[in-house]
């Protein structure tokens, strides 16, 4: 055992314990376990082990990606926490003799604190440097994509390395790779996922590295490896991960327990961990940030280093600042902010925008100013209880100063139709008299008819294509073939239609025009899809690039809407209850994203690639 300054696990516990060191409840706990357990005689820390994994990350490993391509890893304080615990910690085993005490590792840190080249370099140093012969080490995920991730961040970081890159040899070509061999030994490490159940024998793993762990769907892939331990001397299960918005899922298990053992404490809790200092699990070490719960990570940027404790290494102030005014500004994006950069378990849904988000937009202008120009239109249709809805976006003009100089700002409006034979009923039933006062004002358009009639529809696209240089019609599936295509088919209405699916889960094909766009703007090629499009709506918004014509049936369905969101942090408008509106919000979307697939606007983004 060692507390000298040598020694920077301990020197970190120590600092963290002192409060010269800001960490929030978790960490703060695993610290002062680490400091109890020096007491003991059944285990011990041994720094020598330590310093020796350090020094590996120090003086073998190099960075791969952005700002830190080709720099040597300097280990930080939090990171030298972490790897010498997993490393350092010692127990003697009937079998084995000395091993290392921990045999799971669950590490959960904002995004953009380096976890995914701390997992790397620990399995690079478990394939060539951990004195395990014949050693297997996965990079494991709940699909081929995901597990390759991980795999494909050592690769790179192998690359940036003339030493072990002499030293492993790859399979598969440059970008290609699937295996990486350290021959002196017989050892390897691949990705891997839940296909491996079929095969024959099964992984024998001496490190099996889960990444985002908050998307797995189930242990599957975990206990698959885990079962295989059997065979090793002192295996290792890593699990590195973001917060989640589950609670029913293998990751909040996984950090629920982290928690109760740091704290050791059987009944705490993610809000109430109280340090007791049981030992409830020694084969599990725990790095587990969060906040206290008094923070407020929206207004008090002090607490930010609790779930970001590379703050001002590999991220930043400033674009934690930028993060924070967007999640202000849309509630749309608060859960995921909160989420992946300030560690907080969220729900899965909710409110989209806000009022002091939208209300510096809406404007009151005449569309027929725009006569002529080109304009994209999205199509939200219904037949029965819900709104039709076609909005319409139109390039207005450029950013004259700013940070945004020189760049397009746009204009877009919405017209909407719904079935006048029994709106007064929906009224009541929905609980909203504005139908009717949308309605007589000359906001809601409600023919005759206890269905949509499409034929009102065709002809105000119609009235579109004589007034405006119309270059597509986003639509989605629903509705659209037998309903609205029929009718413009009679009006002779010929005009690019481009399929714009709702969900979260499908793309539309692009068109050779989107093609080109998406070419001349050096992105990817892909269709439309809702996720994309709420993502331009909000940028737009968020830069004062977008004006929206003063409806009170827009802002309503604005208002309404929701986000519902998949574990890969898409997400696209919902409504939480039948009665709420959201067909022109849904509409609005599917004009701009058109809009931007057509214009060639770079893809939309509030994260900023950090590792």
């Amino acid at each position: 055992m060692s507390s000298s300054t040598t020694d920077r696990a301990t020197a970190y516990a120590k600092a963290v314990v002192a409060g010269e060191i800001v960490a929030g409840p978790h960490v703060r706990n695993a610290c002062r376990r680490h400091l109890d357990d020096m007491k003991r005689d059944d285990i011990w820390f041994d720094e020598g082990q330590a310093a020796r994994a350090i020094k590996f990350f120090e003086t073998k490993l190099k960075l791969s990606e952005g700002q830190f391509e080709g720099r040597p890893f300097r280990s930080q304080p939090a990171q030298d926490f972490i790897i010498g615990s997993i490393f350092g910690w010692m127990r003697e085993s009937e079998d084995h003799g000395t091993v290392r005490r921990f045999r799971r590792a669950y590490i959960e840190q904002g995004k953009g604190n380096g976890k995914s080249p701390l997992a790397g370099g620990i399995g690079l140093l478990g394939l060539m440097a951990d004195g395990e012969a014949g050693a297997q080490v996965y990079s494991a995920g709940a699909t081929k994509d995901q597990a390759a991730i991980l795999f494909r961040d050592a690769v790179a970081m192998v690359k940036q390395s003339p030493d072990l890159d002499k030293r492993l040899t790859p399979s598969g070509g440059p970008g290609r790779e699937y295996n990486l061999a350290y021959l002196k030994t017989g050892s390897f490490f691949r990705p891997v996922s839940r296909e491996a159940k079929k095969t024959g024998s099964g992984p024998r793993p001496h490190m099996a590295l889960c990444d985002e762990v908050h998307e797995h769907p189930d242990r599957g892939v975990m206990e698959m490896l885990e079962r295989g331990f059997k065979f090793r001397r002192q295996p290792l299960l890593l699990m590195i991960t973001n917060s989640g918005s589950d609670r029913n899922s293998v990751c909040w298990e996984e950090h629920e327990h982290a928690v109760k053992v740091a704290a050791g404490n059987s009944d705490a809790k993610s809000d109430d961990a109280t340090y007791i200092g049981d030992v409830l699990d020694d084969t599990t070490f725990g790095y587990v940030c969060a906040l206290d719960q008094k923070d407020k990570p929206l207004d008090d940027p002090s607490c930010w280093i609790k779930a970001n404790p590379l703050l001002g290494v590999t991220i930043t102030e400033e674009y934690l600042a930028g993060v924070v005014a967007q999640a202000k500004a849309m509630p749309g994006k608060l859960n995921n902010i909160l989420r992946l950069h300030f560690c907080t378990w969220t729900d899965a849904e909710t409110a989209w925008m806000s009022r002091d988000a939208l209300e510096p937009c809406l404007a009151d202008f005449d569309p027929k100013e725009h006569t002529g120009k080109t304009v994209y239109i999205g199509a939200d249709l219904s037949q029965v209880k819900d709104f039709t809805a076609l909005a319409f976006c139109v390039e207005a003009g450029t950013v004259v100063e700013g940070k945004f100089a020189g760049r397009p700002v746009y204009d877009a409006w919405v017209e909407y139709w719904t079935p006048g034979d029994t709106l007064e009923a929906r009224a009541v039933a929905d609980k909203n008299e504005n139908y009717l006062v949308w309605r007589d004002k000359g906001f809601l358009n409600a023919p005759k008819g206890e269905r949509i009639d499409y034929l009102h529809i065709a002809q105000a696209l119609a009235e579109a294509q004589y007034g405006y240089d119309v270059q597509c019609l986003a639509y989605d599936r629903y509705a659209f073939a037998r309903m609205l295509e029929p009718e413009m088919d009679d009006l002779g209405i010929q005009m690019e239609c481009v399929e714009h699916p709702q969900g979260g889960t499908k793309k539309g094909k692009p068109t050779e025009a989107m093609k080109e766009a998406a070419k001349a703007a050096d992105r990817e090629q892909e269709g439309l899809w809702m996720p994309m499009s709420v993502r331009h709506v909000e940028d737009l918004i968020a830069q004062g690039r977008l004006r929206i014509r003063n409806n009170p049936v827009t802002i309503s369905h604005i208002m309404s809407a929701v986000t519902a969101e998949d574990r890969w942090n898409n997400y696209w408008l919902a409504k939480e209850r039948a009665t709420n509106k959201i067909d022109g919000a849904v509409a609005l979307c599917m004009a701009v994203g058109a809009a931007m697939a057509f214009d060639g606007a770079t893809a939309p983004s509030y994260e900023m690639m950090v590792i």
